[in-house]
């Protein structure tokens, strides 16, 4: 479904890695936006009176725990009550620290190592 990378530690005061970012939990606003087909979009919330008033939201910032995602990164939202617009990109790209680790420049190993499945 999804296909990104991050740049985001494994913990708290711990380097930057680029980080390969999980698909999204089925009953999140994420999986939601995925399933319109639509790559990448600007949504004014003011003008979808459908979408859903409460779904799970995923954020990712200065630490990405992909072993606790649902615990660490998802939380209850209501889009319309948080955001006048969402921007929504189905893939990104890990932006680049000026100072890259070998953890970094390696990156993360995908989770089918070593089958390739």
């Amino acid at each position: 479904m999804y296909n990104g990378t991050v740049s985001a530690a494994p913990n708290w005061h711990e380097s930057v890695e680029r980080k390969i970012v999980r698909d999204a939990l089925p009953e999140s606003y994420e999986a939601l936006f995925h399933s319109i087909g639509i790559p990448n979009f600007l949504l004014l919330l003011k003008d979808v009176p459908m979408i859903p008033l409460e779904a799970i939201e995923r954020a990712i910032g200065v630490i990405y725990l992909p072993q606790t995602e649902r615990m660490s990164h998802y939380f209850n939202a209501n889009l319309i009550g948080q955001f006048d617009a969402i921007i929504h990109y189905d893939n990104t790209v890990a932006v680049e620290p000026l100072e890259k680790t070998s953890e970094w420049i390696e990156g993360e190993v995908p989770e089918t190592y070593p089958s390739g499945l």
